[in-house]
Order: C-alpha cells, then sequence, then structure tokens
C-alpha cells in the first residue's frame, strides 16, 4: 500500500480563471501524479533525516525546487488555450 492511499486528500484543480478542472481523466492525471510525487517527497524527506539533514533546511530546498519550475506554454496559460490564441492570431492576418 502506497502512502497516499492513507490520505484521500487531493486539490480542487483550477483553470487559470479560477474556475474547477471538470474533465474526470484530467483531474484523475492530476491527482495521480500529486499522489506519486508526495509518495518520492515523503521517502526524500524521512532519508534526509534518518542521514542527519537538517528538516527545516531540507523543506527550504524542496521549495526552492518548486520555486524553480518552468513553466513552457507561458504563466497562466494552458498549452490548448496558447495553441488556440495563436491559431486566431493566423486567421487575422
Amino acid at each position: 500500500m502506497k502512502k497516499t492511499d492513507d490520505l484521500q486528500h487531493f486539490p480542487t484543480w483550477q483553470a487559470p480563471d479560477g474556475s474547477p478542472l471538470s474533465c474526470v481523466e484530467k483531474i484523475k492525471v492530476l491527482n495521480d501524479n500529486f499522489g506519486e510525487l508526495r509518495d518520492i517527497m515523503q521517502d526524500a524527506l524521512e532519508d534526509a533525516l534518518l542521514m542527519g539533514c537538517d528538516e527545516d533546511q531540507f523543506r527550504a530546498v524542496m521549495q526552492g525546487l518548486v520555486a524553480e519550475l518552468h513553466n513552457p506554454y507561458g504563466e497562466g496559460v494552458a498549452p490548448d488555450a496558447a495553441s488556440d490564441s495563436k491559431d486566431s492570431s493566423d486567421k487575422q492576418d
């Protein structure tokens, strides 16, 4: 049994405009990814603590890692929306 099986809490995933996602398949993928990441991060924290790492430093490094992630589609833009905008601007020419 995975550690995340005990934790049933997942965020309500939202679109950039704040509306909740409603596609069951998208929500399933997001929840699966979130659960896997949570398991990996929990294991990494436990390993770090067993090896004598400072917990506050470990947490700060993990937060820094998240802050470094790059959105390849543009800020606040979903890939579908980005391609739709490009398509519509091409048609205006």
